[in-house]
């Protein structure tokens, strides 16, 4: 991708080139998101789950199985925090990622959580005696390698541990790879996650049952696909903090960046320099990184969505994919808008922009759902 410190500079120079919009020069600029192993991490924990029970599934169909795509919209305010803090989800949400995918294809898994951190280590040991990883909830701010996040004890975030050998636990920790920590560090992050003390979710079927069947994928993905579309499309919650979620999340979004009237509009929301660069940074890491595969994982649910064309021998998935692949290179061009804003920018034209790429993100989406529904 462009180098975002120069990507203003660089979308004007190319306006004036070529006459595009804003919107468009942006996202010629980002170029096509480029998907590879290893972008979405919950759907590599879940792939690493299925494949030791000798289901191997792509990253793509994974993620898809999990819901694929959302999105949802919301600032939170509290008196102890010195500005309003951003926060979207690109991928499916709030469900749980490996329930969602492992319900849907009919695999039998055991999920516990709570007692002492003693007893839930030992139910660690015997999870993992039966050759099996085993994924766990931790608080991600107290694993070694990962820096200090504000709030990151009430935030899910997964890793398998694939070992535990005498005091030194292994941990698959994407995209940190496979880290070795002690036993004590490891139940230290592991009982720091309020929501989810010492969660642990294991698959009840033995090792090596066998690769998934096309016919047993079919019903799985026509589950998915329908929930994905109902929840960009319609309710999540069944309350009204459903205006936050999918099309109407997204039209919210746009709103309040160009609204100049009220306390909820952009410009004043974040005007101050701590709420600026907290919005630029937070909107480039929820459209690339956090709880996402870069580009939204728009890029990556279309490949699901060529397989799923594929699988059910079906023109409708197919005919949606691009779609996805142009709004997620909207997406991140938006990131890119973003982490190239700088304090002393004209924060109402830098809102007005990044309006006009949601709204084009939005078009392209709303063209895609077309095509899925019914399927």
């Amino acid at each position: 991708m462009t180098a975002r410190r120069n990507f203003k500079k660089l979308v004007r120079e190319r306006m004036e080139r070529t006459g595009e919009s804003y919107t468009t020069a942006a996202r010629r600029l980002a170029g096509p998101v480029v998907t590879a192993a290893g972008q979405h991490r919950e759907s590599v924990l879940v792939g690493h789950l299925l494949a030791a029970t000798g289901r191997p599934l792509s990253e793509a169909m994974v993620c898809g199985l999990g819901g694929g795509i959302g999105f949802m919209y919301a600032v939170f305010e509290y008196d102890s925090v010195p500005h309003p803090l951003l926060t979207i989800v690109a991928q499916h949400h709030p469900q749980p990622w490996a329930p969602a995918v492992l319900d849907r294809l009919g695999v039998a898994y055991r999920q516990t959580n709570g007692t002492s951190a003693k007893a839930a280590v030992e139910r660690l040991r015997a999870a993992l005696d039966t050759g099996q990883p085993a994924s766990c909830l931790v608080d991600r701010g107290r694993l070694p390698w990962q820096q200090p996040a504000p709030f990151s004890a009430a935030e899910p975030y997964t890793v398998a541990v694939t070992a535990l050998t005498g005091d030194t636990v292994t941990v698959l920790d994407p995209p940190h790879g496979t880290r070795d920590l002690s036993l004590a560090d490891f139940a230290a992050a592991w009982t720091s996650h309020r929501q989810g003390r010492h969660q642990l979710l294991t698959l009840a079927d033995e090792p090596g049952r066998g690769v998934a069947e096309p016919s047993d994928l079919r019903p799985a993905v026509h589950d998915a696909l329908r929930t994905t579309v109902a929840h960009l499309t319609g309710p999540v919650l069944g309350n009204s903090f459903d205006v936050n979620f999918g099309f109407s999340g997204m039209a919210k979004l746009a709103a309040e960046q160009r609204d100049t009237r009220t306390r909820k509009g952009w410009a004043r929301r974040f005007g101050d320099p701590a709420g600026h660069g907290h919005a630029m940074r937070r909107l480039a890491d929820c459209l690339e990184r956090e709880y996402t595969a870069p580009g939204a994982t728009r890029p990556l649910y279309a490949d699901f969505l060529d397989e799923a064309a594929a699988l059910l021998a079906a023109p409708a998935p197919a005919a949606a994919a691009p779609l996805f692949r142009e709004s997620g290179q909207t997406w991140s061009a938006l990131a890119a808008h973003a982490a190239g804003a700088a304090s002393d920018d004209d924060l109402r034209a830098w809102c007005d922009h990044a309006a006009d790429l949601v709204d084009a993100a939005l078009t392209a989406e709303q063209a895609a759902i077309g095509h899925l529904t019914g399927v």
